[in-house]
């Protein structure tokens, strides 16, 4: 697999291996039981859905800045860690959509991992009838991410600057591959999504 860039694939030191070098190539053999025999499908779809939607996940909005007031941001839950060495970052979205249109013009976005109180951003950057542009972002108090341009939502628990490294589709998304270049946390509580629904997450207390 081949690591992805607007300008084509990018440099590293001698020293220091890419992330997209470090993420092995998709196998054409789909892997099966020692046996020899396939695993069994699932008989019900829509309970294998809804057993799917009890992962619980933190509630992100993603920023891009396209240039030229080309601003633009969307909720998303499926973001995940994927590496530490070098510092990577899957995030899931529907191709074709104005972020990817515009992270695939830029190479990188920045994520704003939301806090307990921001339920209301949630459901703003997800609204498909949300005005576009910079007008997203009229009553939002942002500032621009020094690494990437995109917007940084004021009060977030967290901010994350990413560098795309791949992107390939899977199923009916698309799978961007990225190595966070910078970072900065926030003391706070997250905003989570379970089941199809937002919910705050105060007190959280360590179990182990």
């Amino acid at each position: 697999m081949s690591a992805w860039s607007p300008a084509g694939p990018p440099t590293a030191p001698a020293s220091r291996t890419t992330p997209a070098a470090r993420v092995a190539a998709p196998s054409d053999a789909v892997p099966g039981r020692p046996d020899g025999t396939e695993p069994p499908e699932y008989g019900d779809p829509v309970a294998a859905r809804a057993a799917l939607r009890r992962l619980t996940s933190a509630v992100t909005v993603l920023t891009v800045d396209g240039g030229d007031g080309d601003r633009h941001g969307t909720t998303a839950s499926s973001v995940v860690a994927i590496s530490r060495e070098p510092l990577v970052l899957g995030v899931a979205l529907r191709p074709g959509s104005a972020f990817v249109r515009l992270v695939l013009r830029t190479g990188t976005f920045s994520v704003n991992v939301l806090a307990a109180g921001q339920g209301e951003d949630a459901r703003r950057f997800a609204d498909p009838g949300r005005s576009p542009g910079d007008a997203q972002f009229a009553s939002v108090a942002w500032r621009a991410d020094p690494l990437s341009g995109a917007p940084l939502l004021d009060g977030a628990l967290a901010h994350l600057s990413c560098r795309v490294v791949d992107r390939r589709p899977v199923g009916d998304h698309d799978l961007l591959l990225a190595e966070v270049t910078g970072g900065a946390p926030a003391p706070g509580a997250p905003l989570l999504g379970f089941s199809g629904r937002l919910h705050t997450a105060g007190g959280l207390r360590p179990v182990l």
